[in-house]
């Protein structure tokens, strides 16, 4: 069954590293991921069917999620671009409900606004691949640059314009 993960997860490291269209991605994954993913549904289906798992273990649980939720937890078999799985929202949402635990301990309310400025700038910066400190920084230390190109110095645009080079091909 692990396997079975491997196999896909590999098959996306390689379309990544090739460089895939999201449209070549999504037959690459056809040609090479759905019989791994067919394989493991009949695998989980025959360890039902042979009493081999039990139904209401944790095991036999996951086996009753993984069918109910076959269409959804397949689509990147047939949607070009969609993701193999959700991490990068469930990272996000950490993000926010860690933010959320930490905003009890705001004294004021605009320090409560601060933070949650603060929160949605270095989130963009995460999800841009901006470093946040050194972005902060930067704008901080270029204020009247920021001020009359504010275009210029939004997270998605940073990287870019600062650090040309260090852009890939």
């Amino acid at each position: 069954m692990l396997y079975a993960f491997q196999r896909i997860y590999a098959n996306e490291e390689e379309a990544l590293q090739g460089r895939l269209t999201p449209q070549q991605r999504l037959e690459f994954h056809q040609l090479r991921s759905a019989f791994v993913i067919e394989g493991l549904f009949a695998w989980m289906q025959g360890q039902i069917d042979n009493k081999t798992v039990e139904p209401n273990s944790q095991l036999g649980e996951a086996f009753s999620y993984m069918s109910r939720h076959r269409e959804p937890l397949t689509l990147f078999l047939r949607v070009p671009n969609a993701p193999l799985d959700n991490n990068l929202c469930e990272r996000i949402i950490k993000r926010s409900i860690l933010h959320r635990k930490n905003s009890l301990f705001y004294k004021t309310c605009a320090g409560a606004e601060v933070g949650d400025l603060l929160m949605s700038v270095i989130s963009t910066c995460t999800m841009n691949g901006v470093n946040p400190l050194l972005y902060l920084t930067d704008v901080e230390k270029h204020a009247a640059e920021v001020a009359q190109n504010v275009e210029n110095w939004l997270p998605w645009n940073y990287a870019a314009k600062r650090f040309p080079m260090a852009q890939g091909p």
